[in-house]
């Protein structure tokens, strides 16, 4: 997207443009020549280097030193390739070629949104049982008291620190990282310790277990009374969203949540302890 700005500023003969050296969260007045252009902080950065980004449209890329280097990520733990996607918006994280946001009709951080909107009111302490970029436990520590993130894959926190988009991540000092399955870490924390779970699973062909009666006890023990759990689990719209989904309600319900709402806009639902 940034890269497109610049391609076209060459083609109508600018000789400066605005442009976002964040994936757009600033925008920064930039000079063009013939042989490139002159970055803030930044060696001067060719056109050959500028199409290249323009031409990989799944891929974001860091400058240094006005070299490209793609921002990609192996998994030494699970063998899976983790890359940063560009949207219009906030980038998505990409798990072997898979977007893990939604990018179809809204943009990543919108979808954040919508689950927060799902949600209600954030308050007290927050369980985020699926770190990825960080943009739920954000969110959530803009209003609660603190925040608990989980997340499986170091390399996963490793492509976050390149987003500009996960800063507050690793600066907001009410957000607390924990390594680890969520499966296993959840067990360790105490009763009630929290007023908020937000769930976002991988999908269920690839994390059954998070979708499991054993993993929803656990959820329901960690929430105080009055505690409210979103569940992140697909299109509801869809064949396989939509059999996941009424298996899920099922499972939270005999678990002891007294109440469980479908929020579709979200992808989700509610389960009220």
């Amino acid at each position: 997207f940034q890269a497109s700005v610049l391609l076209e500023a060459r083609r109508a003969g600018l000789s400066s443009v605005e442009v976002s050296p964040d994936l757009g969260i600033s925008v920064v007045d930039v000079s063009l020549s013939s042989e490139g252009v002159s970055l803030p902080s930044y060696a001067l950065l060719g056109w050959e280097s500028i199409e290249e980004i323009a031409a990989s449209e799944n891929n974001c890329f860091l400058v240094e030193e006005g070299e490209l280097l793609k921002v990609q990520v192996f998994s030494e733990l699970t063998n899976r390739l983790y890359g940063l996607m560009p949207t219009e918006r906030a980038p998505t994280m990409l798990i072997s070629g898979i977007p893990m946001h939604r990018i179809k009709g809204v943009d990543p951080y919108r979808d954040t949104l919508n689950k927060m909107e799902a949600l209600g009111s954030v308050v007290g302490r927050v369980l985020d049982t699926a770190t990825g970029l960080g943009y739920t436990a954000i969110e959530a520590a803009r209003e609660a008291d603190r925040v608990v993130t989980v997340e499986l894959d170091p390399a996963a926190l490793e492509v976050a620190r390149y987003n500009p988009w996960s800063r507050d991540l690793f600066d907001n000092p009410r957000i607390e990282q924990l390594l680890g399955d969520s499966y296993d870490v959840v067990q360790e924390l105490e009763d009630r310790a929290f007023d908020r779970v937000i769930h976002d699973p991988p999908a269920f062909a690839l994390a059954g277990d998070l979708y499991s009666s054993e993993f929803y006890t656990e959820l329901f023990r960690v929430l105080q009374r009055g505690g409210r759990l979103f569940h992140h689990i697909g299109n509801p719209e869809s064949k396989s969203g939509s059999r996941v989904t009424r298996g899920v309600i099922r499972r939270l319900q005999e678990v002891g949540f007294s109440r469980v709402v479908r929020h579709p806009k979200a992808f989700g639902v509610v389960a009220f302890r």
